[in-house]
């Protein structure tokens, strides 16, 4: 799951969200490579985040807003 995120310097940037299955194991440097290799250059996410799980709505749509506006409010602090 990806969302843009402000930042200071470009406006907004890419963070990816992970939820990785149990058993598996990921680095930020691996999952930015595979990035690169699969997608164009403005699309591979600059900050990586592994969760346990990710925020749904009750028919299980993903809530990206409320993955935004936690980056936000971590910004504030």
């Amino acid at each position: 799951m990806a969302v843009g995120i402000p930042d200071e310097y470009r406006g907004e940037t890419v963070k990816a969200f992970i939820v990785l299955k149990p058993g598996e194991v990921a680095t930020e440097e691996e999952i930015i490579d595979f990035c690169r290799e699969k997608m164009t250059a403005y699309k591979v996410p600059k900050l990586i985040e592994f969760r346990n799980e990710i925020p749904k709505s009750a028919v299980g749509k993903i809530l990206r807003k409320i993955l935004r506006d936690e980056e936000v409010e971590k910004k504030k602090k």
